[in-house]
């Protein structure tokens, strides 16, 4: 949305400037406080645009894209510091009030308004600000670099410029693509290891979790064996990743397939232990990753004084990990773009429809956890799980926009307190849902995988396979409940079956709305577990469970 309209400059003028923005940010759905603020922004905004104008006109903009919405205050005249403008003596003697008047503007208008910008271009003021972020903005860039993708590469393929669409590839597109890759590689191993630590040291006396944690986590454990099981059903009943399997050389084909190595169950077992500690995280070996970090974390609790000090850098370096973990997965649009891109160049079409099968496969698989919910509900906790179906849907939408396990722990255990669960349930529960309990990522890792095995031509042999379903129920307990971890999870698991790891830019484009529904089914699986063994230990509220609502 672009609109546009043109005021007087002067007082009046200032005015309708904030009745207009107001009006505009009315129709757009923006409400409460914000608006409040905002106007008071352009208040100050066109006041001082205003007063610097040279011609009797200023113009008031809004726009509204890929969830974020601006305004552009903008009219003619002559460049002025707005930043930091210093009243000289001079100026104090003659027109004090106008001008301490003026540095309260700026100092309102620099502190208030986020993502502030003045340009000063062919003698026009312009200032812009952000008014609103949309906690979907990052969905709405993915989709919109994935959908601009799509038309640029079927563009770009019909013109038939085979030179310019093979330069453009090779110096512009995956030379973007594969530095995101390689960021995504280079905080890996630290990212798993430092996470199933963090998880690991929360049960290093088991003893304290009592007979509630020990179900609570017992249930958990059966929902990622079956969520795996899930998976691998869906991608076995539907076989996604046909039509790209057809697209693809028969050279690339041998040439992957003559590196793979079909490991024994035996192999497998032995190789889980490293010859040193630092090989695993020079070679992204996942399996020795995942056993160095459950030997560190049982041993960071049997270290006695050193263990609060040891534990406190461990979730230090967590959420450092973390961090850079998310700082680069902002450039996930820019990635998206390119992989897309870059794909439809080179495969075609038919890609974009066998990747959206993939998709659909692993959203049959998040149904199939759904009734599966329902049933251990009724088997064991006796509860009719259709008071739960009715209430938890609203939750749901919130945990799909997050798309972050932890940053849904508040919104679930408020979910939970609207279901009757006790808090001495949930505040366990939950918490530990977030981290150990990852159903729709399980899903997810076992149809992509194997679709991607698939579609590069790697056989999964029995042992590979069992080794798969071990690597994920052991990943998804040690997860990162963030955007984008499931992207990383699956590199890892790739390279345990010895898929290539940039087969996974064939479904980056999609993997911020796969995220969201695999935050959806993990939050799901939580609440449902949360709520089966509270009516257990008998700490629900039945009667309120049952009511239609609070």
């Amino acid at each position: 949305m672009y609109i546009r309209k043109t005021f007087s400059a002067d007082e009046n003028g200032v005015v309708e400037v904030m009745h207009f923005v107001r009006d505009q940010l009315a129709e757009i759905g923006i409400k409460g406080p914000k608006v409040v603020k905002t106007c008071l922004l352009t208040e100050e905004v066109s006041g001082s645009i205003v007063q610097h104008a040279t011609e009797n006109s200023v113009t008031a903009c809004i726009r509204s894209m890929f969830g974020y919405v601006t305004v552009e205050i903008s009219a003619s005249g002559e460049r002025y510091n707005l930043a930091e403008k210093e009243i000289d003596e001079e100026l104090l003697d003659e027109d004090m009030d106008e001008s301490v008047q003026e540095l309260l503007r700026n100092i309102l208008i620099r502190s208030k308004a986020e993502r502030f910008r003045y340009r000063h271009v062919h003698g026009v003021n312009r200032i812009s600000f952000l008014i609103y972020r949309s906690e979907k903005a990052f969905l709405y860039q993915t989709l919109g670099a994935m959908a601009t993708a799509v038309v640029a590469g079927l563009i770009l393929s019909e013109l038939g410029f085979k030179t310019f669409n093979s330069d453009l590839d090779t110096y512009l597109l995956v030379p973007v693509k594969t530095m995101f890759m390689n960021g995504l590689k280079m905080v890996v191993a630290p990212v798993v290891f430092f996470s199933i630590i963090s998880c690991i040291v929360q049960f290093s006396d088991l003893k304290e979790l009592g007979r509630v944690g020990g179900r609570v986590f017992s249930m958990y454990l059966l929902t990622t064996m079956i969520a795996v099981g899930v998976g691998i059903g869906s991608f076995y009943l539907f076989k996604p990743g046909r039509a790209i399997s057809e697209s693809v050389s028969s050279d690339a084909v041998d040439k992957i397939t003559s590196q793979t190595v079909n490991v024994s169950i035996k192999d497998m077992i032995v190789n889980i232990v490293p010859a040193d500690f630092l090989q695993p995280f020079l070679e992204s070996n996942m399996l020795q990753l995942i056993f160095l970090a459950i030997i560190s974390g049982i041993a960071v609790g049997m270290i006695g004084s050193y263990s609060d000090i040891v534990r406190e850098q461990i979730e230090a370096l967590n959420e450092l990990f973390l961090k850079i973990t998310s700082l680069v997965i902002r450039f996930m649009p820019v990635a998206v773009f390119c992989s897309i891109c870059s794909m439809m160049l080179e495969t075609g079409p038919g890609t974009v429809l066998s990747v959206f099968g993939m998709f659909g496969t692993f959203l049959f698989g998040l149904v199939c956890m759904m009734v599966i919910y329902c049933i251990l509900m009724c088997l064991f906790s006796g509860l009719n799980p259709i008071p739960f179906l009715k209430k938890y849907p609203s939750t749901m939408l919130q945990v799909f926009s997050m798309a972050s396990s932890n940053a849904s722990i508040p919104v679930n255990m408020e979910a939970c307190r609207k279901l009757g669960v006790a808090q001495k349930i949930y505040s366990l529960s939950i918490p530990l849902g977030a981290t150990v309990n990852m159903d729709g990522t399980c899903v997810y890792m076992a149809v992509f995988a194997l679709a991607l095995a698939k579609v590069y031509g790697v056989p999964v042999s029995g042992a590979s396979m069992t080794a798969m379903a071990f690597t994920i129920i052991v990943l998804s307990i040690g997860a990162p409940g963030i955007p984008g971890s499931g992207l990383i999870c699956l590199s890892m698991l790739l390279t345990q079956i010895g898929v290539p790891t940039e087969a996974i830019g064939l479904v980056m484009g999609i993997d911020s709305v796969i995220g969201m529904f695999r935050c959806m089914s993990n939050c799901t699986g939580d609440v449902a577990v949360s709520v089966a063994v509270a009516k257990r230990e008998k700490m629900l509220d039945v009667d309120r469970y049952r009511a239609v609502s609070d």
